[in-house]
C-alpha cells in the first residue's frame, strides 16, 4: 500500500463529534497546526500561518477519542493523509487535508494524562472460553 502516513501535533480546534456510518462509530474533529520558528538573527520566535486537518476516526478509536478529548487539548495524531477537493456552497472549488487517523493521543509535552483501558466485550454464551 503507498499511503502517505504522517504524525501532526497540534491543538483541537472544536469538540469531537461522533456519529454513525452504518453500524460504525466514527468521530471527527478539526486540527489546528501552527508552526513556530526561531530566528537566531532575532532572537525572537515567530508563529507560520496555521494548518487546518480534518480528522476522522473509526470504530473502537473513535469512541475512545469522543470520550477522551475536549475542544483545546493538545493531541498527536498518526494516520493517512488525503487531499480532497470539493466545491463549496459558493460554487468555489476548495482543496483540504484530511487524515483518517491509525492512532491519537493527548501530547504529553503539554501536561499530563490517565489511561482507562477500555473494557473487552464479553464472548457470547455459545462460544468456548480459551484456556488459562
Amino acid at each position: 500500500m503507498n499511503d502517505c502516513t504522517i504524525t501532526v501535533r497540534g491543538w483541537l480546534g472544536g469538540d469531537v463529534d461522533l456519529r454513525k456510518a452504518g453500524d460504525a462509530p466514527v468521530a471527527s474533529f478539526r486540527l489546528a497546526c501552527t508552526p513556530r520558528r526561531f530566528s537566531r538573527r532575532t532572537e525572537t520566535w515567530s508563529d507560520g500561518a496555521t494548518q487546518w486537518y480534518t480528522v476522522t476516526c473509526w470504530r473502537g478509536l473513535a469512541d475512545n477519542v469522543a470520550r477522551s478529548l475536549r475542544r483545546g487539548d493538545p493531541v498527536l495524531v498518526q494516520g493517512r493523509l488525503d487531499l480532497r477537493r470539493y466545491v463549496n456552497s459558493q460554487n468555489i472549488e476548495v482543496e483540504a487535508f484530511e487524515i483518517d487517523a491509525t492512532a491519537v493521543g493527548h501530547d504529553l509535552s503539554r501536561g499530563t494524562s490517565q489511561f482507562t483501558r477500555t473494557p473487552r466485550s464479553e464472548p457470547s454464551a455459545g462460544a468456548e472460553a480459551p484456556a488459562a
